[in-house]
């Protein structure tokens, strides 16, 4: 297959809007060898391993713990570099050419490799986070801390052997979260050997777990931090820096992400803000897409918006909650949904419990069992994820069926 062919970097928004983007199309098997390549060399010499969500609220916890075990980068200004690099040339002519020349065809650039940390992020997803937990127990070193952070299993077999298997290989296990959990599940992980501090989760993000968990005198900065992480993650809205917060943990990398906000906390430096506001342009025009094609349900007294693309799922979540929804639905090219509820509609968790997923009362996510070959994924995305909807609009009916006649959970 042609590169261009799955390559949406240059794709028009009107097909990025309904298209996933290149991973996708990557093979499990080519990942997974990429991503056990890369938590080898992230766990080499770590004195901590940290099996974290990398959003805004897991990164936030690898900051915190890296706070913690004094394991303190500095992070460097990329207007300061290119002046430094400018200053360099004009104090050495021959700096310029050095630039310029390249290298022969037998010759090789070796560049440094950065200092690995001591406290190791290892990225992993809610769906097949327990492949993270086998990695760091066959590559950690026997005595190493760890830590899993905003991550919750639906059942505690999926994540039996590699936990057994992970608390062997470390001295201790602290595991942080703020989901919605199985009374059954969490009594499975502490019996295995795991510290579990789990948060409410419509006062609480797992950052704010990691900060009281801790013992640790952290400075307010990350106080302040874990407060704008929790405006995002619970869906309140109250401060405008948890939007750039979140926005910039999905856009760049989860290691750049981590030590950024270590030192400089919620209030991001002003190279990172100019990042964020030129990729908002193409965010915006992404959204606009997704909220063009809503549509809404009458399902038990609710109003469910539904729509589907490639684009932000809290502010589409938001424009169809203004215009009159209780629960939206965001069905992505990927095959995964985002259901966001509202004060009349706090069920979301149930929802997504029965279509493969699981999340918080007004937020939560899934991605339906329904895709058995690349068919069935033409065909979500020529009908705009017209089966997953469906699936999902059902599972709505099956939760609201379940309410007690009184109607006491939707006060309209």
């Amino acid at each position: 297959m042609y590169d261009e062919l799955i390559d949406s970097g240059e794709l028009p928004i009107s097909r990025k809007s309904v298209l996933p983007g290149t991973g996708f199309f990557l093979p499990d098997s080519l990942e997974d060898d990429l991503e056990d390549q890369e938590t080898k060399a992230a766990l080499e010499g770590a004195e901590v391993a940290v099996v974290a969500d990398p959003d805004a609220d897991g990164l936030a916890c690898v900051a915190l713990l890296r706070e913690a075990y004094d394991d303190v980068r500095t992070v460097p200004d990329p207007a300061e570099e290119a002046a430094t690099a400018d200053a360099e040339v004009e104090t050495d002519p021959d700096a310029a050419e050095t630039e310029t020349v390249g290298l022969d065809d037998d010759e090789s650039l070796e560049l440094p490799a950065p200092t690995p940390h001591r406290v190791a992020l290892i990225p992993a997803s809610p769906h097949d986070f327990e492949d993270a937990l086998a990695r760091v127990a066959e590559h950690a070193e026997d005595g190493i801390d760890l830590y899993v952070c905003d991550l919750c299993p639906d059942k505690y077999e999926y994540v039996e052997a590699e936990l057994e298997a992970a608390v062997e290989t470390a001295e201790r296990v602290s595991w942080y979260d703020h989901h919605q959990w199985d009374d059954d599940v969490a009594e499975a992980v502490r019996e295995a050997g795991v510290d579990l501090v789990v948060g409410d989760s419509e006062e609480e993000c797992t950052a704010d777990v990691a900060l009281r968990s801790l013992e640790y005198d952290f400075d307010e900065r990350f106080e302040e931090l874990a407060a704008v992480t929790r405006d995002h993650d619970l869906w309140l809205r109250e401060d405008p820096r948890s939007d750039d917060l979140a926005d910039y943990s999905y856009w760049t990398d989860p290691a750049e992400y981590a030590e950024v906000v270590r030192e400089y906390g919620a209030d991001l430096p002003e190279w990172v803000e100019e990042f964020i506001a030129e990729r908002r342009v193409e965010k915006e025009a992404l959204i606009e897409r997704a909220v063009a094609r809503a549509e809404y349900r009458e399902i038990g007294g609710y109003t469910v918006g539904v729509t589907y693309g490639r684009c932000s799922q809290n502010e589409v979540a938001e424009a169809m909650r203004e215009a009159g929804a209780d629960a939206s639905v965001i069905v992505k090219p990927a095959g995964s949904a985002s259901i966001r509820g509202t004060d009349a509609f706090d069920r979301c968790h149930e929802v997504a419990g029965l279509v493969d997923g699981g999340g918080h009362p007004k937020a939560a996510g899934c991605k339906p069992d329904i895709y058995d070959d690349m068919l069935d994924y033409a065909h979500h995305w020529t009908t705009r994820g017209a089966t997953t909807k469906q699936v999902i609009l059902d599972a709505f009916r099956a939760v609201v069926e379940d309410e007690p006649d009184d109607g006491a959970s939707n006060p309209a």
